[in-house]
């Protein structure tokens, strides 16, 4: 089944005005300039699937689902209790703030129910209880799963009894996949040409990753997503402490790409060349958060090229200058308001709601 767009569409996304806005907020309308129909048939690879790792994603199916997050951020589609008859239990056994509340949020907006663990202590696993027994517990509360840990290991425990969907919500140092996501949903509205077409040579885009792929989930899931898109990437550039911020894992996976990768340890060098910018400085490693690359900091002194836009998951400390906030190179604010409408996408697609739902 083929999803056709409204012959006529607001460009206002209600109930937010641009004005109030800070930094860049691209319209969801872009991505529907040029195909503005959603092939469902291709979301029927998501139903009632696990969401562990951004490897599972190629292009069409990704970019498939991003026209549909941008009909349901235009509210074009009628979403009222389509999900009103499941449960989605958001067990946070470390912190979190934006991917807990837009999960939940995107699943209250769908007219489903949620049920939450803020943080271990309070659930049986401080009295020793283990992942499997827990997993099998989730069968019974819940429909969907979303599951954030330190270990990495620790989906896979889950998974052993589980039944239903679980979706990965971070794993310890291992992967981040709806974040990256999120990330390319916001990048894809600022530019649908890089999924819609081949780009000239001259207009391809450079991309700098600050960060460790190896040991940083959201890095790691952000750069197999972008290998989705080698023919409009001319180069990606990890800014890294480290000599190998990739790891043998990573490596593997990036070696199977035509996309060159440089590393760099000095982010003035190569940062006016770069069109894209992915940060983050927190990685969880061993049995503690640890702030890596500090030394790598961007503010509007940076030399930023005219046209850069910046992501960063967030949450963010002094690597990242408020004085960014109000340019034209804030494009993570974008990035954490569109998080809740790739989610909701996601959730619709996993329990197969799509094709009830006519624009």
């Amino acid at each position: 089944m083929v999803i056709k767009a409204a012959a006529k569409i607001d460009h206002e996304v209600d109930p937010k005005k641009k004005e109030d806005m800070l930094g860049l907020y691209p319209n969801p309308q872009n991505l529907l300039e040029e195909h503005a129909t959603i092939d469902t048939s291709v979301l029927k690879e998501l139903s009632f699937s696990s969401i562990l790792s951004a490897r599972m994603f190629g292009k069409l199916l990704f970019c498939e689902l991003c026209k549909l997050a941008a009909f349901l951020q235009l509210k074009k589609m009628p979403i009222r209790d389509v999900l009103y008859d499941k449960i989605m239990a958001a067990a946070f056994f470390e912190p979190s703030t934006r991917t807990r509340l837009s999960f939940e949020s995107a699943m209250l907006n769908l007219g489903g129910k949620t049920l939450s663990v803020a943080e271990a202590a309070t659930t049986s696993i401080a009295k020793g209880e283990s992942l499997l027994d827990i997993g099998q517990m989730f069968n019974s509360y819940a429909d969907v799963v979303v599951v954030r840990h330190t270990e990495q290991k620790a989906l896979q425990d889950l998974s052993h009894y589980l039944r239903i969907p679980l979706i990965n919500g971070g794993n310890g140092s291992d992967e981040h996949p709806t974040q990256a996501l999120s990330d390319w949903y916001a990048l894809l509205k600022w530019k649908p040409e890089i999924a819609n077409s081949k780009l000239e040579d001259s207009k391809k885009l450079q991309l700098g990753i600050i960060g460790t792929p190896g040991n940083m989930r959201s890095v790691k899931s952000f750069l197999i997503l972008s290998l989705l898109f080698s023919e409009n990437i001319k180069k990606i550039t990890i800014v890294s402490e480290m000599a190998d911020p990739l790891g043998e894992d990573v490596q593997d996976f990036c070696n199977k790409s035509t996309i060159p990768i440089d590393v760099s340890n000095d982010l003035q060098q190569v940062v006016g060349q770069l069109d894209v910018l992915y940060m983050n400085a927190i990685a969880y490693l061993g049995d503690s958060y640890r702030h890596l690359g500090s030394q790598f900091k961007l503010s509007s002194k940076s030399g930023l090229k005219k046209g850069a836009v910046i992501l960063h998951p967030l949450a963010r400390r002094d690597e990242l200058s408020m004085d960014l906030d109000n340019t034209d190179h804030n494009l993570y604010f974008n990035q954490a308001d569109g998080a809740v409408f790739i989610r909701q996408a996601l959730l619709l697609a996993i329990f197969d709601r799509v094709e009830n739902n006519s624009i």
